[in-house]
């Protein structure tokens, strides 16, 4: 196995280039393991620790760009605020060890269904931004709804890396929740993340473990918010009512095309989606009407 550690961006770049099939690595929580279980033997590893600025971030025009590389320990340090729900989602990605050296990059880069971070980006809503070396292609944007293309696939061509992801700044209240067969050191049996956004006037509802890939439940959110906008609670912030708490729930878990597995059966994601959707939904419209009430 070939080990390419280039010195920058650009050097990345062409050793992708030259080198389709090398398999990026930066945290490698995910990459060693199936190496050392022999599950994935790729022909080269391309190092990009030595790249410091995909490990850094930035705020413009309400949008964090935020560097494939960046760890989740940073991001539940100092992100929490504009984006609390990957923050969340963060708290829950393996032990402090994988949590100082896995990133969202890495994630995505992955694609696995089972990916903690991928509810909550895709409820919060943003782009993945990916450049190549070659001029004619140069850099795109790929929106989330696109980049997911099948179980541990993503729409990268062979000579493009993730640069940085683009993450609208939160202007509402966002959730993460998680089942697992414990409380710690786990690959989620089912996964939700939540986002209101007040400004534009949606929901952003992602599902995690229970498909082929990460996706959203869009009837969920358009329920929610055509039930937000005929009755002004956008606006008044008061209580949703048990009848529509009860409803998303149902369309989150109508949204999911589980599997039986070894950490759990479909009906079971079916069922702790429903539950987990309903939870997040009522703490996350609490803290509206808080914010609502306290800005009258």
């Amino acid at each position: 196995m070939e080990f390419l550690r280039p010195a920058s961006w650009d050097e990345a770049l062409a050793a992708k280039a030259e080198c389709p099939t090398a398999l990026p690595i930066s945290g490698g929580t995910d990459v060693m393991v199936e190496i050392n279980f022999d599950v994935h033997r790729p022909a080269a590893l391309l190092d990009l620790n030595r790249i410091t600025e995909l490990a850094e971030w930035s705020i413009e025009d309400e949008v964090v760009r935020l560097g494939a590389a960046v760890p989740y320990a940073r991001i539940i340090e100092e992100l929490s605020g504009p984006l609390p729900g990957l923050a969340l989602a963060a708290h829950t990605v393996g032990s402090p060890q994988i949590r100082n050296r896995g990133t969202v990059g890495g994630n995505l880069g992955a694609a696995s269904p089972a990916g903690d971070s991928h509810p909550a980006l895709l409820a919060a809503g943003r782009e993945v931004f990916v450049e190549a070396a070659s001029r004619a292609r140069g850099t795109r944007l790929i929106p989330i709804d696109d980049f997911y293309l099948g179980v541990k696939r993503n729409a990268l061509e062979p000579d493009e890396l993730i640069r940085r992801v683009h993450i609208p700044v939160a202007d509402g209240p966002q959730q993460f929740s998680k089942i697992g067969t414990r409380n710690a050191m786990v690959i989620a049996v089912a996964a939700f993340g939540l986002a209101l956004h007040p400004r534009s006037r949606t929901v952003g509802a992602g599902i995690g473990s229970a498909a082929p890939t990460p996706r959203r439940a869009v009837e969920a959110e358009r329920y929610l918010e055509g039930v937000l906008a005929e009755r002004g609670l956008w606006e008044s912030g008061e209580v949703l009512g048990g009848e529509v708490v009860q409803r998303f729930g149902e369309l989150v878990r109508a949204a999911a095309s589980p599997i039986d597995d070894v950490r759990g059966t479909a009906d079971y994601r079916r069922h702790t989606l429903a539950v987990m959707a309903r939870r997040t939904l009522t703490w996350c419209w609490n803290d509206y009407g808080k914010q609502i009430r306290s800005a009258a």
